[in-house]
């Protein structure tokens, strides 16, 4: 049975309504993916596929981690409504990016953990990114930088790559932070290795290490609150 326009209109502003007032608490998982398709999806009723990529992916985190070609292999999701999932997922990764530059964040562990689940937990394969942070312990402008893209198994990663970009940004600290895609945030030997390898390089030009962390899905760990480091 179709909808009637004026009734998917009515149903859109009343999701709309609710959104303003009470933001995604007043909403549920599927409403909010729902809200987010009226705006690349306008002539169409779109809670059946809303529900649909939900059931799909099994998680909404998982719907908004999923590659571009995946989503639009959904009948009904196009171009348009695929970025818009996908804009979703990097704009809140740059707004946590931006807020850790007006506080300290060697004092703040948390923001950096919720930071790199966020930019890494729902990756399929492993991503090795140095946060460069000031004297004052504030994440520099445009302070994160991807240094290796690997397999799910292994990422290279070369010391003099971390040294040359603080050395570039003028940078007085790094925290380090890579990925365990489908695994667990145990440190392996090699993680441990590659860690002392920097921590190494990173002292012989005066740049002190202050972490590193593993992000497994939900999962961080961090290397100084385990005494790795």
């Amino acid at each position: 049975m179709r909808t009637d326009p004026d009734d998917r209109a009515g149903h859109r502003e009343r999701l709309r309504a609710r959104f303003l007032k009470s933001g995604l608490e007043g909403l549920a998982e599927y409403e909010a993916v729902e809200l987010l398709l009226t705006l690349a999806i306008p002539r169409r009723d779109v809670k059946p596929l809303a529900k649909a990529l939900l059931a799909r992916f099994g998680s909404l985190r998982a719907l908004l981690d999923a590659p571009a070609e995946e989503l639009q292999a959904v009948e009904g999701i196009g171009v348009s409504a695929a970025v818009a999932l996908r804009l979703v997922r990097d704009l809140a990764g740059l707004y946590l990016c931006r807020s850790l530059e007006t506080r300290e964040v060697v004092s703040d562990p948390g923001s950096l953990a919720q930071l790199w689940r966020a930019r890494l937990g729902g990756l399929r394969h492993e991503v090795f990114e140095v946060a460069y942070l000031d004297a004052g312990g504030h994440l520099l402008r445009d302070g994160i930088e991807t240094i290796e893209e690997g397999s799910v198994t292994y990422a290279a990663v070369y010391p003099r790559r971390v040294v040359e970009g603080a050395l570039k940004r003028g940078a007085a600290a790094v925290v380090l932070a890579h990925n365990h895609p489908g695994g667990s945030a145990h440190p392996s030997e090699e993680d441990q290795a590659v860690t002392r390898r920097l921590v190494e390089a990173a002292a012989a030009v005066e740049v002190r290490v202050i972490d590193h962390l593993i992000v497994a899905g939900e999962q961080v760990l961090s290397f100084r609150a385990r005494g790795l480091l």
